[in-house]
């Protein structure tokens, strides 16, 4: 029996149209670098796949700019401990959206997904 919340992964794009929507969503989380390219060239910003994980790259990459100043700010703890952790949070959750992302799967993440899907739907 198949579950219902398993997604099927994007159906793939023939060779001349660029790359496929599964290695491009993932792709766009390599650095804000892809996602921006991926926004701007006409055939990859019109698919949805696409356009969400491009934007929710960005909008994970503002998330972690932000965190990452609060806790430069903070002596000591903030330089030692919190922004270790926050480098780690980062990797892993990078790692998880690559993977989802590849494997055709639209993995939202909390809070900044809702913002990411609002992003792409314009």
């Amino acid at each position: 029996m198949e579950d219902p919340q398993a997604v099927s992964a994007p159906t793939p794009v023939a060779a001349d149209a660029g790359l496929a929507d599964n290695v491009a969503g993932a792709l766009a989380y390599v650095t804000i670098i892809p996602a921006i390219v991926f926004l701007v060239m006409d055939q990859y910003n019109k698919r949805p796949f696409v356009r969400f994980n491009a934007f929710q790259c960005l909008c994970l990459a503002a998330c972690f700019f932000v965190l990452y100043f609060i806790c430069a700010l903070i002596p000591i703890i903030g330089w030692f401990v919190l922004l270790p952790l926050l480098g780690l949070t980062m990797v892993v959750t990078v790692l998880l959206c690559i993977i989802k992302a590849y494997s055709g799967v639209k993995f939202k993440l909390p809070v900044i997904g809702n913002y990411a899907e609002k992003f792409a739907a314009q």
